[in-house]
């Protein structure tokens, strides 16, 4: 028995990925305070009962924004470009309250499916102005209880051939933007854009988190400019890309280099299998294409990856619950991943994303936020192969949600 001084509250016989055998977790002020076996402490008491306690999941790549229009337009969007167009016929009438109310129930989800972190891509353009940034900061502000939500403003339908658009996004950075993302495949000047978008990266000191390449065809990519970009200011570890559905696309040899690139300047990737898999391969009328990036191979090889969650309920994607742990089933589904891959695999939406994110603070550890959720399983191998509940979550010491064990009625 190991005595501690007093602790708010304490959970007990919880299992880490690191321990072999349960271990207590003392919290005091809302950080973890002490990890050991058997705390001899006066305090609040939680009896996990040797259940699976993880850092919460981390979500680097979601559009709150335009999430939950379902209903709002004819789902028969075929391609990118098509959803784009859709999306930007609609947004020209959304309004604050309706972003918030949409964003909001997706947030919610994410909570109570056990998100702790997450990025947001929220567009600016001038046909959407900065509604959709004002509602995203008030999600932040009143879900931050809950959840750590970083805003990542970005120009959807193109920058240097999109007049005004460059103004807004520094206006949104000034108001409380923390990344910068783009999107070259839709501007008519694909390398100025990804310039500019480094120069605001360097001018406001953020990180770049791009949408890049969505297409099957490797003949031609922007990812050479974009690793060029990072090594020449020096943004190794601070720079992103979102989809890099092409490298699905590349032969063997062009993947080895290309993953080579990757690490060495220190560009990240995020997959998202349920956007990937939808808009790709539409076309083909047998054999078709999965549009998946291997992430857990990438990740074997040095390059840092994540998969996230991107859209939820829209013409981009017209599924979704905002479980990173579905999310991360359903990519080791596709992906072909195997039983040994499945620890990778539940790194891809935990500390592999906080990596990307730079969160220093993310992980149960002592002196860190005591941010964590419980899933009923005592085997970190069965988070991904059997998607159990998540039973509870606390964000800072304080309990966010609880999910009680279903009951059978045997009759």
């Amino acid at each position: 028995m190991t005595t501690q001084a007093a602790f708010d509250l304490v959970f007990r016989n919880a299992l880490l990925r690191s321990s072999a055998a349960p271990v207590d977790i003392g919290v005091k002020d809302g950080r973890i305070a002490a990890i050991a076996p058997k705390l001899a402490c006066e305090a609040a008491e939680i009896e996990v009962g040797g259940l699976l306690a993880l850092p919460g999941l981390v979500d680097t790549h979601i559009h709150l924004d335009k999430a939950c229009l379902l209903g709002r337009c004819g789902h028969d969007h075929g391609s990118v470009s098509e959803a784009i167009r859709a999306v930007a016929a609609m947004k020209k009438d959304f309004t604050i309250e309706d972003v918030y109310a949409r964003g909001a129930r997706v947030l919610e989800r994410a909570i109570v499916n056990g998100t702790t972190r997450m990025r947001t891509h929220v567009e600016i353009d001038p046909r959407i102005g900065l509604r959709g940034f004002e509602a995203v900061k008030a999600l932040k502000r009143d879900y931050a209880w809950a959840i750590d939500l970083e805003l990542c403003v970005f120009p959807q339908e193109g920058l240097t051939n999109d007049p005004g658009a460059e103004e807004l996004l520094a206006q949104a950075l000034r108001e409380g933007g923390e990344v910068i993302g783009g999107c070259p495949y839709m501007d008519t000047d694909p390398n100025a854009h990804l310039a500019r978008i480094f120069d605001l990266a360097e001018e406001f000191d953020i990180d770049v988190d791009l949408h890049l390449d969505f297409d099957l065809d490797p003949s031609w990519w922007h990812l050479d400019e974009v690793c060029r970009q990072t090594e020449q200011r020096s943004y190794s570890g601070r720079v992103a890309i979102g989809h890099a559905t092409k490298l699905s696309a590349l032969p063997p040899e062009r993947m080895k280099a290309a993953t080579a690139q990757l690490a060495r300047s220190g560009v990240a990737v995020t997959v998202l299998p349920a956007t990937d898999l939808y808009l790709m391969g539409r076309e083909a009328t047998h054999n078709a294409p999965r549009g998946l990036t291997l992430a857990h191979k990438l990740a074997g090889d040095g390059v840092l990856c994540s998969v996230a969650t991107n859209n939820v309920l829209n013409p981009f994607t017209p599924f979704g619950d905002a479980s990173l742990l579905r999310m991360a089933n359903f990519y080791a589904n596709v992906a072909h991943a195997s039983v040994s891959d499945f620890d990778t695999c539940l790194d891809l939406v935990t500390g592999l994303p906080a990596r990307l994110m730079n969160l220093a603070d993310y992980g149960i550890e002592v002196g860190n936020p005591a941010d964590l959720i419980l899933l009923d399983t005592k085997d970190s191998r069965f988070a991904i192969a059997e998607l159990p509940d998540v039973l509870m979550g606390f964000k800072r010491g304080q309990q966010t949600f609880a999910r009680p064990r279903p009951t059978l009625f045997k009759s």
